[in-house]
């Protein structure tokens, strides 16, 4: 049973009544994923050392991997969560084999590249990537949302040609390309 306590964010669960009682890891209930107890363990090894210790916030930016084939890979919130918390959101879509890298995995392999702006911050919330081997890509996507960078400033993160990391690339041409069609269509509404 989760402690009452343990709360809704990512950090370690400290207990009110009992100070020197902390619970990391799945005993707390939160993001019940092995990468989310070592962070866990590392916010509270700088809690213990008496540093100022900073967490990341919500469950929602935990990235996670199911090992599938192919595979399915998540971090941030989805379209729809992120519509239902009252962001301006809007996502935008390509094929996951649409790089010249995904060549080296074979051609057409199936699967999808998923990024989620909050247009109105300009920053990305989400990112859903399915196909083969596409666990990797969620680093740089963790990033991205963790340090709220800009989406524009992606653009300064160029991918090496050929390589699968161009998937970013064909993420921010796709949402330069749909914009223009969104604000015409406001403005003739």
């Amino acid at each position: 049973m989760v402690p009452e306590w343990a709360g809704p964010n990512s950090g370690p669960a400290h207990s009110p009544s009992l100070p020197w009682l902390y619970a990391i890891g799945d005993v707390n209930g939160r993001s019940l994923l092995t990468h989310m107890g070592k962070y866990q363990a590392h916010v509270l090894s700088e809690i213990l050392d008496g540093h100022p210790a900073a967490v990341s916030g919500e469950d929602a930016a935990a990235p996670r991997v199911i090992f599938t084939d192919p595979q399915v890979a998540a971090v941030g919130l989805t379209l729809q969560a992120a519509l239902d918390c009252g962001v301006d959101a809007r996502a935008y879509d390509v094929p996951s084999s649409g790089t010249a890298g995904a060549a080296f995995y074979g051609n057409g392999t199936p699967g999808t590249a998923r990024i989620v702006v909050d247009e109105r911050r300009g920053v990305l919330v989400g990112a859903t990537f399915t196909g083969t081997e596409v666990a990797d890509w969620l680093q740089a996507a963790t990033i991205a949302i963790v340090s709220k960078t800009p989406v524009e400033l992606l653009w300064q993160a160029v991918p090496p040609f050929p390589t699968r990391s161009e998937i970013w690339l064909k993420l921010l041409e796709r949402r330069e390309a749909d914009l223009p069609c969104e604000h015409a269509a406001k403005s003739a509404a």
